[in-house]
């Protein structure tokens, strides 16, 4: 299965891994599942860094290098990626969320989520 980790999971997996549920480190360390990271929660890093955010205390240059060194596959941002943001439901307000839920619908990769928020919305979310 291929997995798109929201960004928490994903910082929480490349740096502070205790804080993963156990079902989330199933999911991430079974070989059988392939990992993809998306630019998008690269971009969230480095603007919430800057900003001085205590929970996205990593280097994005560094945190991505990692992951590509660890076989996680990279997903970049496409103009379908974006204008299909305008047929989410309104149920959260944050940008990048928003953008990682639609990468997910249109491509057909599962999300994996800790956020409450975003596993409201329809399509291929889990929760974890």
């Amino acid at each position: 299965m291929k997995l798109l980790l929201d960004t928490h999971i994903l910082l929480w997996a490349a740096g502070t891994p205790e804080r993963l549920s156990p079902a989330a480190r199933d999911l991430i360390e079974d070989p059988g599942n392939a990992l993809v990271f998306s630019v998008v929660s690269l971009w969230e890093t480095a603007i919430k860094l800057g900003l001085g955010r205590e929970d996205f205390q990593a280097d994005p240059r560094l945190l991505r290098r990692g992951l590509l060194d660890n076989g996680y596959s990279e997903l970049v941002i496409t103009s379908e990626h974006v204008v299909s943001i305008d047929s989410l439901p309104r149920l959260h307000r944050d940008p990048f969320d928003r953008l990682l839920v639609a990468q997910a619908t249109v491509e057909g990769i599962t999300l994996l989520t800790a956020d409450p928020r975003i596993a409201d919305y329809p399509g291929p979310i889990r929760k974890v």
